[in-house]
């Protein structure tokens, strides 16, 4: 997938699911991961990457 595509998505998700969105990202990749989808997995931790870097640090 191609990184405009993978921002498009990655915006998506945090406007659906906010502080989840990162979480979300993740367990598709799992899903994908355990299913042998490499490809598929590969694109939604790019999405989780790009999530993370949108929320910026945390402050702890």
């Amino acid at each position: 997938m191609e990184m405009s595509n993978v921002m498009q998505y990655a915006r998506s998700l945090f406007a659906a699911h906010g502080d989840k969105a990162e979480a979300e990202a993740a367990q598709k990749a799992v899903h994908h991961e355990q299913a042998g989808e490499a490809d598929q997995a590969a694109t939604w931790r790019a999405i989780q990457a790009a999530i993370r870097e949108m929320r910026g640090p945390t402050q702890g």
